[in-house]
């Protein structure tokens, strides 16, 4: 049987590409800890600069969540899934029913959704995903709301997922109505 000689030529890249991926990946998780952590210990003790701090770290989490959707789409879905899953299990571990500012996979997991809709990253659409779900975040409409006064791991993680899913839905939207508004 005669393979076609493309197929052959792409399966010998792949170990390239996939390596590639991963140190991108690895390269942008890094960058996120190498920023959040030092900021982290800087509003410790300074609750004014936290809501500013806390901004610029949910801009720095999308970072691997682009780098999974240039992967592909699918395994920026089963990072929000595992990373939404593994947040419920860790916030209920620690009992932290009331959402306090350390835990942030949930904000994690939220961005990671709302960024769905791209079909590849640009800073366009990295941003515009990023502003609708930290409206939805904050604002908390309808069942998000509801979802949030659960005060345990569900809620914790849940008002955060349905914040990513609603800017995602509107994120999806306006790329179908506007397709050359983020590349």
């Amino acid at each position: 049987m005669m393979v076609d000689p493309r197929w052959t030529e792409a399966l010998d890249r792949l170990p390239d590409y996939l390596g590639s991926h991963l140190r991108v990946s690895i390269a942008a998780l890094a960058l996120g800890l190498a920023v959040s952590c030092p900021r982290a210990l800087a509003v410790r003790n300074r609750p004014a600069l936290r809501g500013l701090f806390l901004a610029a770290a949910s801009i720095v989490q999308t970072v691997p969540g682009l780098a999974l959707l240039a992967l592909s789409p699918w395994a920026l879905l089963a990072g929000a899934v595992l990373i939404t899953l593994a947040g419920v299990w860790a916030v209920h571990s620690v009992d932290a029913g009331n959402d306090p500012g350390w835990v942030v996979v949930d904000e994690v997991a939220g961005q990671w959704i709302a960024l769905l809709p791209l079909a590849a990253p640009s800073w366009q659409g990295a941003l515009m995903a990023f502003l609708l779900f930290r409206l939805a975040d904050i604002t908390k409409p309808g069942p998000i709301g509801a979802i949030d006064r659960r005060h345990d791991a569900i809620g914790v993680m849940g008002d955060d997922v349905a914040a990513g899913v609603l800017a995602a839905a509107v994120l999806w939207a306006v790329l179908t109505l506007a397709p050359g508004i983020a590349p």
